[in-house]
Order: C-alpha cells, then structure tokens, then sequence
C-alpha cells in the first residue's frame, strides 16, 4: 500500500498552513512577509482582489487552475518516472519504493511545501509503479492496462459525484475513514509477518485465503478501494476550502502532492486485486 499522509494533519497545515487556510479575505497572515502583498493595508489588498484581471500572481492565493497546473506538472513526471521504472533492470523499484517512502514523510512534515521535493518525489515514485507494474505484468500478463483505466474510472466517477455535491467529506465518515486506515495497515503488517515467516504458501499471503470461493484479498481490496476514493473526496474538499479561504499560492503544491499519493496508491490496490483474481482464476 502506498504511504497516504493526512493533508490537514501534516505540520505545513497544522502551522502556517492552517493559518493561511483560515485566512479571511485582505487579512495578512505572518510568514507572508516574502509576498509583495505583505506591505499592503487590508483596504488596498481587499481592491486588488476584487479587480476583475487579478491573477494568482497578482493576489498570491490558492485557485482551481493553478492546482491543476501543478497536478497535472505532478503527475506528468509520475508518468514518465513510471515509463522509466518499466525499463529499468527489476528490483530499482524497491530502492525507489523505500527513497519514496522518505520523500513522502518529509514532504508530509514540512512547514512549508516544497515544489523540487514534490516533484523529486513524483519521479521517484513513478519509478517504483513502472517496476512493479513491469513485474505484475510479467506474472499476470494484460492487467497492467486494466488497473490504468480502473483507476481513472474510480477517479473521474468521484470528481464527478463531488463536483455535483452527490458526496461529501463528513467528519463522522473522516473517522471512520482513519479507523478503518488503521485496521487496514495493522492487518497488512500482519500478513507481512505471516508471508515472512512461511506461515502462508500464498502469493499474496492471507489475501489469498477464499471465503465463499472469492478471495479475501478480493474483499478486502474493494474495501480499500472505496477508501481511497473517500481519500480522493477528502483531497478535493482540502482545494475547495483553500481556494475558497485564500490560502498562499504554494499550498497548491501541497494539494498536487496528496492527490498523487491517493492516485498511486488507487492504482496499486486495483492493480492487486486484479493480480490476486488472475492468480486465483490459476488454482
């Protein structure tokens, strides 16, 4: 499973990004003070946002377009990170999984986010989705494709639902989400240890275990994929509320950095699932 932070519990969020995202607007927040706008009275800052040419680098703030952006600059270096991984000798992906893992916890607790680390991290990561990705579809020929479109479907249907207020991030179902994230790890630590220590002869360890003829791994797996769309909710509603509360521009970076973490750890649950059923479909 992919390490997933929580976006509005990392320190960037809880310090100078929970004050940037609770920012009225023409307030002047500290640590701003790099900004042109520092200088500004809440009166004149207040007219040139109103200005209707004010552009992101005018006012300095969080928008919808300039999020994209960044994702989109994100994930194009996730894509070609992965197209390298795929044509690397086999095993670079672990070391790139474990240099991931790193940047990912750093990324996570900074203070203030960091464009050259989110995409460090962006790189590194796709290296290890192309090398697993080239070894699932070595084992389990043509899932690879599957688990692609899987996880754009799975993303485009929540935008959507969340576009349109079908779906909405709750905090009862917030808490349900980190419980049952907490259940999910401490089982797949679990079945680490019965996979390390022989205990299980299955590929996948106790997911390969069949309850009613479908394998757990099967179950377990929609669960976690219903997870990461909520995941995915939660990240939309962390733009929604930046935006809407005019958080810094850099924050953007912040944003663009938890949508690839949910979208690569979307893509690597489905692409289990996939490889647990083809390998059931074997026996």
């Amino acid at each position: 499973m992919a390490f997933k932070p929580g976006f509005d519990q990392s320190p960037a969020f809880n310090d100078a990004g929970r004050n940037a995202w609770g920012a009225g607007a023409g307030q002047q927040q500290a640590g701003w003070g790099q900004t042109p706008q520092a200088g500004m009275t809440p009166d004149q800052l207040q007219y040139m946002y109103d200005r209707p040419s004010a552009s992101t680098v005018d006012t300095d703030r969080m928008s919808y377009e300039d999020t994209i952006v960044k994702t989109l600059l994100a994930f194009g270096v996730l894509v070609v990170g992965a197209v390298a991984g795929w044509n690397l000798p086999a095993g670079v992906w672990v070391v790139a999984a474990i240099v991931g893992f790193v940047l990912a916890l750093v990324n996570t607790f900074k203070k203030k986010p960091s464009p050259a680390l989110v995409l460090a991290y962006s790189g590194v990561q796709g290296v290890f989705v192309g090398g697993i990705s080239h070894a699932y579809q070595y084992a389990f020929g043509g899932i690879v494709p599957q688990a692609v479109f899987g996880t754009l479907g799975v993303f485009a249907i929540t935008l959507l639902l969340f576009t349109s207020g079908k779906i909405r991030a709750t905090p009862k179902a917030t808490r349900f989400f980190l419980v049952a994230m907490i259940g999910y790890l401490v089982f797949s630590l679990i079945n680490l240890v019965l996979m390390w220590t022989g205990v299980t002869n299955t590929a996948f360890g106790a997911l390969g275990f069949k309850v009613f003829g479908i394998p757990l791994g099967v179950i377990i797996g929609i669960l976690v994929v219903l997870m990461a769309a909520y995941s995915l909710v939660l990240d939309f509603d962390q733009i929604k509320t930046g935006v809407q509360r005019g958080a810094p521009r850099i924050y953007a970076w912040t944003a663009a950095f938890g949508l690839i973490v949910t979208i690569v750890w979307l893509y690597l649950e489905i692409l289990r699932i996939l490889a647990i059923v083809a390998s059931s479909s074997r026996n």
